[in-house]
């Protein structure tokens, strides 16, 4: 069995198995698409079936990567310098001490605004001059580069008025005329989803959201950077208002378009590539590893995306794990993967990441890194087994009492 089939196989067993309700998976190898498997139903409502044009949103969503990836295109043709303090190219966001703020700082979410402005809602998302004008009047909570913290909100609209400052254009056409145009999928990856292409969103169903990571305080930083009218259900990012903006925030996807777009950050694709070797060794550098302030988890961060976990199966992987979904790009090995459902639940471990493991078996691409994340997730499993196992002793005991 191919890896196309073995793949499809087990996206039908997912849905089947009530894991998931709809999904996309799609993966390159060496520039070559590999994987391109759909299964499950986009709108539950009514029965509409997923197929390679449906278009995935909100937090199993592609995530920030697309954001990250038009910076490095740009930067790639010399538009924007890293080291560069936002206010060079956004004199006003340098107010209140922000100053020396700088680019990286903002891509590796040390800049220290991960703070949403105060009362924005998702009707004020659509503002952006408006919403930009609010974030550049935000006090910073750290000095940047002294500590770093999921910037949610403000990440996607100081990259973006910074490439609009520079490029004259909304951030949505430079994506479309830099990244999916020449890729060859301009109808496929959006930030703000065109109205004519509502159709084509997978409705998004709530799944099981008690991860207790989910589970911040009153009051904490994770509240002020997410509010609460901004976090939400699949409710919200149901809406057509919330999928039509036109900001980083909203951005939709197929699956296929995401894993052609991490193919041409490591390499050619029909062609095109769209940074050269030596940014893309950029890419996968590591930058800071220190414990995330918002979510207090430690997480490597490099320029714009998570990079070189375990669960990518690289040391240089860099990508992007949304609540659900999930893709990254592996330079080394040359394999990007995208997983877009439209499930919206946590998970210890995302499904994403055992399909990546699928496949990558499949490819012969197995390393003693995946034997390792195989390992780890038995070692979990073992864990979460030993409280039911020690509740069924207890029981067992008393019954013979």
């Amino acid at each position: 069995m191919d890896v196309q089939s073995r793949t499809q196989e087990l996206a039908d067993h997912l849905v089947a198995s009530g894991q998931e309700v709809g999904l996309q998976i799609a993966a390159y190898l060496n520039g070559e698409l590999v994987v391109n498997v759909c299964s499950g139903k986009a709108d539950t409502t009514t029965g509409r079936p997923v197929d390679e044009r449906t278009l995935f949103t909100g937090q199993p969503g592609p995530g920030p990567g697309p954001m990250s990836t038009v910076v490095h295109v740009l930067a790639e043709r010399g538009l924007l310098d890293y080291g560069a303090p936002v206010a060079a190219y956004w004199p006003e966001f340098g107010d209140h001490g922000k100053h020396d703020i700088t680019l990286a700082h903002v891509l590796t979410h040390s800049g220290g605004v991960p703070q949403a402005p105060p009362g924005i809602t998702v009707e004020d998302l659509a503002d952006w001059d408006g919403t930009c004008a609010r974030i550049a009047d935000l006090r910073p909570l750290w000095r940047a580069g002294t500590a770093t913290g999921y910037h949610a909100v403000t990440f996607g609209f100081i990259l973006g008025e910074v490439v609009r400052r520079v490029t004259g254009r909304p951030v949505s056409a430079v994506l479309r005329d830099e990244v999916a145009a020449p890729l060859g999928v301009p109808d496929d990856l959006f930030f703000g989803i065109p109205a004519h292409h509502l159709p084509r969103v997978a409705r998004l169903e709530d799944g099981d959201r008690s991860d207790p990571l989910a589970n911040y305080p009153p009051g904490s930083l994770y509240h002020q950077v997410i509010p609460p009218q901004l976090q939400g259900d699949a409710a919200l990012a149901n809406r057509p208002e919330y999928q039509t903006v036109d900001a980083p925030s909203a951005s939709g996807a197929t699956a296929h378009a995401v894993a052609r777009m991490y193919a041409a950050l490591i390499g050619e694709v029909d062609g095109v590539r769209l940074i050269g070797p030596a940014r893309t060794s950029r890419l996968s550098a590591a930058i800071t590893m220190k414990e995330d302030r918002v979510t207090r988890t430690p997480v490597p961060k490099g320029l714009g995306y998570i990079v070189g976990t375990v669960d990518m199966g690289s040391a240089n992987a860099f990508g992007w794990p949304p609540n659900s979904g999930l893709s990254f790009a592996d330079p080394e090995r040359g394999f990007s993967f995208a997983y877009l459902p439209n499930l919206w639940a946590f998970a210890p471990l995302s499904l994403g990441y055992e399909v990546a493991d699928a496949v990558r078996l499949a490819l012969g691409l197995e390393t003693g890194v995946i034997q390792a994340i195989r390992k780890r997730r038995a070692e979990h499993a073992v864990r979460r087994a030993r409280p039911r196992v020690a509740r069924r002793r207890a029981a067992d005991a008393k019954r013979h009492q």
